[in-house]
């Protein structure tokens, strides 16, 4: 027969009961317990804060205003300088030369204006101080003729090696007579432009020089306008018609 349990042995065993009842219940899901955290700083929320940028900003570069382009301004720069070497041709360019005197004329108001005029161009070779130094410049000279037509459709070649000047059409040195477009027409359409001013062209190609004759090349070299061909008495009185285009 058992033997029946104590009074305190029994109130232990109870104890013992209720003690493990917590740990049983406390395998289930936990309540939640609202969070009492305290809030962090303003500083710490936002973050670390931002270095002053002391370094000076570098100064904005200024606008460059450039003169504006005078209509005929490259007018000069249109005739081909006939008889100059094609080497020398990029020499007379060094420098910035100023027909004005020439524009002027062409334009309102101008002793040429509203006439038809052809031009065609040279250089006078001159030993000059440049910035202190003996320097050969190319002096470009810009020769007008006022007539209603064409003065030559042909091309003299003269040189100290030949006996007899030699006449060719242009068509054989590739120039002719091209109508020049004043700078504020450039927009405009072709066919409704009405120039009446002409300039010589040549439409040979520098980079084929290499595949021509010497004596090709030379005919260039050579070449004169048939109205300026013997005209040696007169060249001090073109020399001056000269200066008076360069300010």
């Amino acid at each position: 027969m058992a033997r029946p349990k104590g009074k305190k042995r029994a109130a232990a065993a109870d104890a013992e009961a209720e003690a493990e009842a917590p740990a049983v219940r406390g395998r289930g899901r936990p309540k939640k317990s609202a969070r009492t955290e305290p809030k962090p700083p303003a500083a710490v929320a936002r973050g670390r804060p931002k270095r002053a940028n002391t370094e000076p900003k570098p100064p904005k570069p200024e606008a460059e205003y450039f003169p504006e382009q005078r209509n005929l301004e490259d007018l000069w720069l249109s005739a081909f300088p006939i008889g100059t070497e094609w080497e020398n041709i990029d020499k007379m360019k060094e420098f910035n030369w100023n027909f004005e005197n020439l524009e002027k004329a062409l334009e309102e108001g101008g002793k040429l204006y509203g006439k038809t005029v052809y031009l065609f161009g040279s250089t006078e070779p001159k030993q000059l101080d440049v910035n202190g130094e003996l320097k050969m410049v190319f002096i470009p000279i810009v020769v007008a003729v006022d007539c209603p037509f064409p003065p030559s459709d042909k091309i003299g070649i003269k040189s100290v090696q030949r006996e007899n000047e030699e006449i060719v059409p242009m068509k054989a040195m590739k120039m002719a007579w091209l109508p020049y477009v004043p700078l504020e027409d450039r927009l405009s359409r072709c066919d409704s432009l009405k120039t009446k001013i002409f300039t010589l062209g040549c439409t040979q190609r520098r980079c084929a020089l290499k595949h021509l004759k010497t004596e090709r090349v030379r005919n260039f070299d050579y070449s004169a306008c048939p109205i300026i061909c013997h005209l040696l008495l007169l060249k001090k009185k073109m020399i001056q018609l000269s200066i008076s285009f360069i300010l």
